[in-house]
């Protein structure tokens, strides 16, 4: 069967099928136009724990959603296909194991021990970070892959070390790009907890790509003295989120405050959210949650309104759902993945139909 007689046959107002690729939608992955690539990883991870469940999290709840949009009703239609392969088992498998040889160095540095005098630790350390290298490559040659065939492609984590690889195969395409960076974190720590690829430092070793001019922070509301000054001598700019609400109860628009965000960003953009950027209400199980942050309308609004700006939107990765005790996290995750793919699609050109207007 042709996709297009896949689009005829299929119905999109009955629940997906299960036993198809996320979304439930009936395409092959040479048959869609979007390729999500799992990476079930959690290696680093310093507080809570299940980032490494957000990929399979997200693709069960994912059957659950309309694909109705009100912005984007024929997204459907492009195919968007969760790449769950062999090498994403073996990333799962390595995850787990190297997490736990992590988890005794973190608690001696906790502890006030010198990693550098214990033998194990450190060789424990040394193979853990040669491990997150390889992952880096593993990652790059994937998102290459699919890139080469014409494919927009995306990362949707694990944890937020997972997209390092992905923005460096994005820079072999690009040679000036910025990153949107919606987070309650700046990840600017330099090899936190002496693992050179944290989650901690995802930003701060985005930093080292050339091409990437620009990272503009969103939503932040906890960092350290050392991020702050990576901050103010790189090319680093920050919205706050004590800065943002602060000016909303000044009378400040949120629309306002997002033309000012958008104005900050390069022509190119890489997007990458972090899900504890929202209301904790919005993602409980997050590893290292913090009050404040934004809502789901207001990350969906500034999302659009990026893609309808006239910039151009490269990629995106989402990241830091994990599987709580009921379907929620997942739920939340598959939606702002699915308005991610739209706004993606749409600011690249791709027909998503037009926006249902209710009340003209």
């Amino acid at each position: 069967m042709t996709k297009l007689e896949k689009i005829n046959t299929f119905d999109p107002s009955q629940p997906g099928l299960a036993d198809e690729s996320i979304f439930g939608l009936p395409f092959s992955a040479q048959e869609s136009e979007i390729i999500i690539i799992p990476v079930p990883w959690e290696v680093t991870v310093s507080f809570g724990a299940g980032a490494s469940t957000g990929p399979k999290a997200i693709l069960n709840a994912s059957f659950q959603v309309d694909l109705h949009h009100q912005e984007f009703p024929e997204l459907w239609k492009l195919g968007m296909f969760l790449d769950f392969n062999e090498q994403t088992k073996l990333i799962e498998d390595e995850s787990l194991v190297l997490k736990n040889k992590a988890q005794p160095i973190i608690q001696a540095l906790e502890s006030g021990e010198n990693i550098a005098s214990n033998s194990k630790l450190n060789k424990d350390l040394q193979i853990i970070n040669a491990a997150c290298l390889k992952l880096n490559e593993n990652i790059k040659n994937q998102t290459l892959f699919w890139l080469n065939q014409g494919k927009k492609v995306v990362l949707l984590g694990g944890d937020h070390a997972t997209p390092l690889g992905y923005y460096q195969a994005l820079a072999t395409k690009h040679d000036n790009f910025g990153i949107l960076h919606l987070d309650a974190h700046m990840d600017l720590r330099i090899a936190y907890e002496g693992f050179t690829f944290s989650h901690a430092s995802i930003m701060y070793n985005a930093l080292q790509i050339p091409q990437i001019s620009k990272i503009v922070q969103v939503g932040i509301r906890d960092f350290c003295k050392q991020e702050v000054e990576v901050a103010q001598t790189n090319r680093v700019v920050v919205f706050s989120d004590m800065e943002l609400k602060s000016a909303s109860f000044s009378g400040k628009t949120w629309q306002v405050q997002c033309n000012e965000i958008i104005a900050e960003l390069p022509q190119k953009i890489a997007i990458s959210f972090d899900i504890d950027g929202l209301y904790q209400w919005f993602c409980p199980s997050t590893g290292t949650p913090v009050p404040g942050g934004f809502s789901f309308e207001q990350a969906t609004y500034l999302l659009s309104k990026l893609g309808d700006s006239g910039k151009e939107i490269i990629g995106f990765d989402l990241v830091e759902v994990a599987q709580g005790t009921n379907d929620w996290d997942g739920n939340v995750g598959a939606r702002m993945l699915y308005h991610l793919c739209g706004v993606l699609a749409k600011n690249n050109g791709m027909n998503v139909g037009e926006k249902i207007i209710f009340n003209k």
